[in-house]
């Protein structure tokens, strides 16, 4: 159970400690006084109601076939390989998260704007239906994998709401970025390493 929760934890982590659209929606928000609570709950239940429909939807599906589940196993492998790669590229460019331009004045158009930031990428879904609930398939675990998922979710969106206004200059900061990167393309080869070997596996 606690090893499948500091998966779901770390891995998740990993994948949304990110530079991208989302994180720099929730940060201007933030910064701007403007619906940051509402912002952050949005993005942090999109997340969860989209991992558990993978790890406890697609996820138990997967278990009950062995082929499947090495095809997860070696998929999922790979795609944390190829994200821990883009981090590391990142370590060498120096990229920051900046808020972006004008704040939204109004709940409604907050509320949609952050719907249209988090589902209209693609990429949300694969990493958390289809990449998380292939790995949750594998855990000793699957609730516990979820758990910390969600987690690790719902502490970084509230977290960056909570702490914009001293987080603000140093994500602007691409020291500080190298240094996040460093450490998630850490974590995602750890844990694609796990995947491969089959370290993971119960």
């Amino acid at each position: 159970m606690w090893l499948s929760w500091l998966n779901g934890l770390l891995i998740c982590a990993g994948l949304i400690v990110a530079i991208g659209a989302q994180n720099a929606f929730v940060l201007q928000q933030s910064l701007r006084r403007q619906h940051a609570w509402l912002v952050a709950g949005v993005c942090a239940l999109c997340d969860w109601l989209l991992v558990g429909v993978g790890v406890l939807g697609l996820g138990i599906l997967i278990a009950q076939q062995e082929t499947l589940m090495e095809v997860a196993r070696w998929a999922g492998a790979a795609f944390l390989a190829w994200q821990a790669s883009l981090a590391f590229r990142r370590v060498f460019i120096g990229q920051v998260l900046v808020a972006g331009g004008g704040g939204i004045q109004s709940w409604q158009a907050a509320l949609a704007a952050t719907l249209a930031v988090t589902l209209l990428n693609p990429q949300v879904y694969l990493e958390t239906v289809v990449l998380l609930g292939a790995i949750g398939a594998v855990q000793p675990s699957p609730l516990g994998f979820f758990i910390g998922a969600a987690m690790a979710s719902f502490g970084w969106f509230f977290g960056l709401a909570a702490a914009a206004g001293w987080l603000a200059p140093r994500l602007a900061s691409p020291r500080v970025w190298r240094a996040i990167d460093l450490v998630i393309g850490l974590i995602l080869a750890w844990v694609a390493w796990r995947l491969a070997s089959g370290s993971m596996i119960p």
